[in-house]
């Protein structure tokens, strides 16, 4: 019974691009994978791995010369290593790290079938990869997990109690929990992240978007309050489930957050006993605008007598676009409003709508730089 769950739950949770964006080739004079139709580069490496499930998934390592932290990737939903490839080459230059994305079996060029089990076992091979190949400790690698990836990124992050950091952006409660407002976990759901992440010992980012149609900033702000060590969200406003990245607060907030996580234990405790602090008086919950030609001003507050509207804009201020001087922002008041309500009017739209509006193949390069 648990099989055939896990079965009808696969088809209607992945949606691989079809037919995948990218072929594999290998080099006749040196033997080198490269991914066609993308230029070998000197610092990116495409690699197949076996898995413990008997699978062998396409994988792709970018170098960065000064890195700290080595990111591991797992993408969305309906994407492939060949559209997220300049997104990754992007992330290691602006974020200055090693990046490891992968694609799911079933997946891209990877062998197999798409199913909740197999992504455990893809991202332990990814995982396992960068251990043996590259010599990346534990203490060094910070898990990424996007949407349907933040599934592995939360199973695997659970049991490595020694992780550098977590990131998950526009990440679900779980696969259940996308179409219904259910307040308990039932056997049969898949991704069930609400129950791994306070087991996560590390720093946790979370990204959402506030107009997110696919998953709602419900869940990111749920998972939130679930981490153990939280770290300062980034709750875009007006952000969907696609376009993140576009935002220059998407690249500015990471880069922040890994120069913190990779700070010395004595000055990362100082910053946390810090955070802890605001977060007792007014939970942080940065909500910005939408993308525009500056961002060096000061938000004005907007006030609100709409019961459904009582989240108060912050004052921020950038310096050099890095540092925040204030933060107002009350996160109570907000959960208070908004508890019970978001998932009672949300419309239980069937999934495969829902995903089939997940991530679609753009000009990754030039948007981030736009940022």
């Amino acid at each position: 019974m648990g099989g055939v769950t896990s079965s009808m739950a696969a088809k209607l949770a992945f949606f691989p691009p079809n037919p995948p964006s990218y072929k594999l080739l290998k080099e006749d004079a040196t033997g080198l994978l490269l991914l066609e139709p993308f230029p070998h580069r000197e610092n990116v490496e495409i690699l197949k791995l076996p898995t413990r499930r008997g699978n062998e998934i396409v994988a792709m390592y970018v170098r960065h010369p000064m890195a700290k932290s080595t990111i591991l990737y797992s993408h969305g939903n309906a994407a492939d290593v060949g559209q997220m490839y300049e997104l990754f080459v992007e992330l290691s230059i602006h974020l200055r790290v090693n990046l490891m994305g992968y694609d799911y079996s079933g997946y891209g060029q990877s062998t197999g079938k798409p199913s909740e089990h197999n992504t455990y076992a893809d991202i332990e091979a990814a995982y396992k990869c960068l251990e043996e190949n590259y010599g990346a400790k534990q203490e060094d690698i910070i898990l990424y997990g996007q949407s349907v990836g933040s599934g592995p990124t939360s199973d695997l992050a659970a049991r490595l109690p020694r992780l550098r950091a977590v990131v998950l952006h526009s990440p679900i409660l779980s696969g259940l929990r996308v179409m219904y407002p259910v307040k308990r976990t039932y056997w049969f759901d898949i991704y069930k992240n609400i129950d791994k992440i306070p087991l996560v010992k590390c720093p946790v980012l979370i990204i959402h978007g506030t107009a997110d149609e696919v998953v709602d900033c419900s869940h990111g702000k749920q998972l939130w309050e679930l981490c153990q060590e939280k770290y300062e969200p980034l709750w875009l406003k007006g952000g969907s489930h696609c376009n993140l990245e576009l935002y220059p607060e998407y690249i500015r907030h990471l880069r922040k957050f890994i120069s913190t996580v990779e700070k010395s234990p004595s000055q990362r405790q100082n910053l946390w006993r810090g955070m802890d602090r605001v977060e007792q008086s007014r939970r942080s919950t940065d909500c910005f605008d939408a993308p525009r030609k500056s961002t060096d001003q000061r938000d004005k507050p907007r006030k609100s007598t709409d019961r459904m509207e009582k989240l108060k804009h912050h004052e921020f201020k950038f310096n050099n676009g890095e540092k925040y001087d204030k933060v107002r922002m009350s996160f109570d008041q907000m959960e208070r409003s908004r508890k019970s309500v978001e998932y009672l009017d949300k419309s239980r739209r069937s999934i495969d709508v829902q995903f089939e509006r997940a991530r679609k193949s753009i000009d990754w390069r030039d948007r981030i730089r736009a940022g």
